[in-house]
């Protein structure tokens, strides 16, 4: 933060008494265009100080006085005074009257200044100041300089408030200290004797603490986290965190729960250039709820090991993905503990894979932990220990003289393994080969793609089947021909140009039957009938059951296209299905035998979807699958948001699965000051609305056959501007008989840190388009406050 020594080329002017300016020597400027935040070593030697005021007077190697709008002007640095006196011998520079310092954009202001302009050390008298970083500002009795990073504010205030023209400042928030240290190396203050107050309530005393002066990470101790829980009762949790190294660190979160005892919890997170990683756990020592242990952990990596030396040559990687829990209760009582789509379905993973132009190869073992409810038990999922798969693909291959045909040989043995007492299947071995041949010709007119399938499988089983054989195989070809034509015209509605499209399509499939009744099923499921899987060879997923699909689907989409942009604005699209024989071949049931009938109805049910964005601000989306048979909707999906601007959404869906769910759903965040307000307020980039503001947000999921609301999370936000505060009720369904409640409240201090619960996340996971208020943004320039 040093002034720079007047060695270099001054520049000095006086004004005469009618204000013109009296240049006493010449600089030779150089054109940019590019104002530069920091200029080179060597740059800010040579750059020239500029000294302007109404009288000027000195010697030479002596002391220079300037009184009158002083002003020392050197690169990132200005001083501003009544008076200035320089002493070209000691390098001291006094100021008094209304002083100025503006370095690099941080500002002090006071009465008087003594300043070394060599070593930036010194001291200011009873400053006012503002840091350009995190928009700190703040007043002491005394400011003292220790260098071009360091001062000392004695008897300090702080804040990120703004601060109020010609009244006494008292912001809603603010840092009382005997003294505070602003470290610019560290990018940390250091705050002695210190309080936090908010509207003028002490909130938080300590005789020392730490606060950010950027974005930085640092260790310390993070602000505690409090949360009301059905479950755990009141919630405390002290985070400590450890910034190791720039590409590791860890973080420790003890969590004291009134009705529970203490939860040790614990997160360390790694990045290098071939591999990267974080590896979570937590553990509470005799749990009362259970009267046991309880804990959990999870570990993922991603590695790349492409810079090892391969004998094959090309790119291998290496992933793991493991989560396991103490108990099957673990899902339950811990809610929010782990970050596994499938709470009661933890994966453990690890899968080395290798690549090398048309080849691919996998190796992994894939296994599961299964966390049972005595109320909805499930069938566990099969491990794979191991999974081998390689593959070859070409899509140049010539044959019998015609180009650009795809093709591909893929081979894999799996061995499943599992509780037979579970599943009701033997555990075994699965080898199969599959080749597919297809080509594709394409206009932009029309298009049409031949396919040819072979599918080879062999088992062997620990223990005999029904009819005594302890392996099995089966050979399959599927044949498939896909065609659709493109229609384009010019069109007009509502008074707006569009570019029309009609689309039809027609996909046949042949699959013969092969009796698969005695096969286990290892994992295959049903495909879920959409757009998709209409157009699809197999109704199945997996490989243990290939249906036998003689049928042709029939299908036609419109779209009306923006004839500017290309976006689409509309798009209709029905599909149905006719089978041209029975489907012989279903899945067996849930304790894994043959049972089941033929699929015999020839006409699927209807598939009717329809997406409108008539604007950006508008979309509404819909899904019908209807029954010819049974002349009514088996599953029904309408859904519309409305998103006028940042910050203000509005979405609503229903959901209807006959027999099995339905559902209202509606979501929101918007800021109730327009209700009272004659106009919306626009956003300001990563600032929200603006001071003053209040939000609603929320999402609710009601349960029609239930009778009551399944999901609530709802809440107020108020940005003050330099602080936010946030209260969240939140009630997710964790089974029929029970609910995870728990009440969030929050404090933000902009630019210096949270106080109370977390319901960031649950806001950003559950609501819908959820923007946060206050958002990253580029760093803030020196420009920003120049003068």
């Amino acid at each position: 933060m040093a002034l720079g020594a007047l060695a270099a080329p001054v520049c000095v002017r006086a004004q005469s008494g009618d204000g013109d300016e009296q240049p006493s020597s010449a600089v030779n400027l150089k054109a940019s265009g590019l104002l530069q935040e920091k200029l080179p070593e060597e740059a800010q030697d040579r750059a020239p100080t500029f000294v302007s005021g109404e009288r000027i007077e000195g010697q030479t190697d002596g002391v220079t006085t300037v009184e009158g709008d002083a002003e020392l002007r050197r690169h990132d640095t200005v001083i501003r005074a009544d008076r200035l006196e320089f002493d070209q011998r000691s390098r001291e520079a006094r100021a008094r009257g209304d002083v100025l310092i503006n370095r690099a954009g941080d500002r002090f202001e006071g009465p008087e200044l003594q300043l070394n302009v060599d070593t930036f050390e010194g001291h200011f008298e009873q400053p006012e100041f503002t840091l350009l970083n995190n928009e700190g500002k703040g007043d002491a009795s005394r400011l003292d300089f220790l260098g071009e990073d360091k001062a000392v504010a004695h008897d300090a205030r702080y804040s990120t408030c703004p601060r109020t023209p010609g009244a006494d400042w008292m912001p809603d928030w603010l840092i009382r200290a005997t003294r505070i240290e602003f470290d610019n190396v560290a990018e940390i203050g250091k705050a002695t004797g210190g309080v936090l107050e908010f509207k003028g309530v002490p909130l938080l005393g300590w005789p020392y603490f730490t606060f950010p002066l950027t974005d930085t990470r640092k260790s310390g101790l993070l602000p505690p986290t409090i949360n009301i829980d059905n479950i755990n009762g009141l919630e405390l949790t002290l985070p400590y965190y450890l910034n190791i190294a720039p590409n590791l660190d860890a973080t420790l979160y003890p969590t004291l729960m009134s009705k529970r005892g203490v939860d040790l919890g614990a997160e360390v997170r790694y990045l290098q250039p071939a591999y990267a990683g974080q590896v979570r756990g937590a553990y509470m020592p005799s749990d009362p709820l259970r009267d046991s242990d309880r804990w959990g952990y999870s570990w993922q990596h991603n590695q790349s090991l492409s810079g090892t030396r391969l004998a094959l040559g090309g790119s291998a990687g290496l992933r793991f993905n493991v989560n396991r829990v103490s108990d099957d209760d673990y899902w339950r009582d811990f809610p929010r503990a782990t970050a596994s789509l499938t709470t009661r379905l933890l994966a453990g993973d690890a899968v080395l894979s290798w690549n090398r132009g048309p080849w691919s190869v996998s190796a992994g073992a894939y296994s599961w932990q299964t966390l049972q409810d005595i109320d909805a038990p499930i069938v566990p999922p099969y491990d794979r220990l191991p999974s081998i798969a390689v593959r070859y693909s070409r899509g140049d291959a010539r044959l019998a003289g015609l180009n650009d045909w795809n093709w591909s040989l893929t081979g894999e043995y799996t061995r499943f393994e599992s509780d037979p007492l579970l599943t009701g299947q033997t555990n075994g071995s699965r080898s199969l080969a599959i080749a597919d041949l297809s080509r594709r010709w394409q206009t932009p007119g029309w298009f049409i793609q031949p396919r040819a399938q072979l599918h080879a499988t062999q088992y062997h089983f620990d223990d005999p089947l029904a009819n005594g054989a302890r392996s099995a195989s089966r050979v399959l070809p599927t044949l498939s021909l896909d065609g659709g034509l493109v229609f384009e015209r010019d069109a007009r509605y509502f008074g707006r140009q569009f570019v029309q499209t009609l689309e039809p399509r027609a996909f046949f499939t042949w699959t013969p039957y092969r009796d698969q009744s005695l096969l286990p099923n290892y994992d295959s499921a049903a495909n879920d009938f959409n757009f998709a899987t209409i157009f699809s060879e197999n109704v199945f997923g997996g490989n243990d059951r290939i249906s036998d699909t003689r049928a042709v689907t029939v299908g036609a989409s419109s779209r009306l296209l923006d004839p500017d942009s290309g976006a689409e604005i509309v798009r209709v699209g029905l599909a149905q299905r006719y089978l041209i024989r029975d489907q012989n071949v279903f899945l067996p049931n849930a304790s894994g035998l043959p049972g089941g009938d033929p699929v015999q109805e020839r006409l699927s049910d209807i598939l009717l979807a329809t997406r409108v964005q008539w604007s950006p601000r508008w979309m509404v989306d819909t899904n019908f699958q209807y029954s010819p048979g049974s002349r009514e909707a088996v599953r029904t999906t309408l859904a519309a948001r409305y998103t006028p601007s940042r910050y203000r959404v509005l979405s609503a869906a229903y959901r209807l699965q006959r027999g099995v769910s339905e559902q209202y759903e509606f979501g929101w965040q918007w800021p109730l000051n327009d209700l009272w307000e004659k106009s919306a307020r626009s956003p300001v980039p990563g600032r929200g609305l603006g001071a003053g503001q209040w939000y609603s947000v929320g999402r609710i999921n009601y349960s029609v056959p239930d009778k009551k609301v399944v999901d609530l999370v709802a809440g107020f936000e108020y940005d003050a501007g330099c602080w936010i505060g946030r209260i969240v009720l939140e009630r997710l369904q964790r089974s029929a008989l029970s609910a995870n409640q728990r009440i969030l409240f929050q404090l933000e201090f902009s630019g210096f840190s949270r106080l109370g619960s977390n319901p960031l996340k649950t806001l950003k996971d559950n609501v819908p388009r959820y923007q946060y208020l206050r958002e990253e943004i580029n760093p803030p320039s020196r420009f920003q406050q120049y003068d």
